[in-house]
C-alpha cells in the first residue's frame, strides 16, 4: 500500500512538472501575457524541485518509521502544492478576464511562489 502511495505522489510530480510546461508554452505564444507571468511559472519548477525532495525525505522518514517526520513532509508537500493551485488560480482568472488579447496585469503582490 505504501509504495503505491508513493508511486502515485512521484506520478503527479510529473504530471504537474507536464502541465506547468505546457502552461509555459501555451502563455509564451501569447504577446499580451506580461513577464512576470512567464517568471511564476518558472518559480513553480522550483517547488516542484523541492517537492520531490521532501518526497524522498519521506520514504526514508517511512522506512524508518519516523511518523512525526512523515507528517511534517506530508504538510510541505501539500502545503507546497496549495501554493502553486493557488497561485495558478491567480494566473487564470486574470486570464479569464481578459478580452480581446488585452494586456493581462497581475498584481506582483499576488505572486504566492
Amino acid at each position: 500500500m505504501e509504495s503505491n502511495i508513493i508511486e502515485r505522489l512521484f506520478a503527479s510530480f510529473t504530471e504537474l512538472e507536464t502541465a506547468i510546461s505546457k502552461a509555459r508554452d501555451t502563455f509564451k505564444t501569447r504577446a499580451t501575457v506580461p513577464g512576470s507571468v512567464l517568471r511564476r511559472l518558472e518559480s513553480y519548477d522550483s517547488i516542484l524541485a523541492k517537492q520531490r525532495a521532501l518526497a524522498v525525505s519521506l520514504c526514508e522518514a517511512i522506512s524508518r518509521k519516523n511518523w512525526d517526520e512523515v507528517n511534517r513532509n506530508v504538510g510541505l508537500i501539500n502545503g507546497l502544492s496549495a501554493m502553486i493551485r493557488d497561485d495558478a488560480k491567480a494566473i487564470l482568472a486574470a486570464v479569464a478576464t481578459t478580452e480581446d488579447h488585452e494586456q493581462i496585469e497581475l498584481d506582483e503582490s499576488d505572486n504566492f511562489c
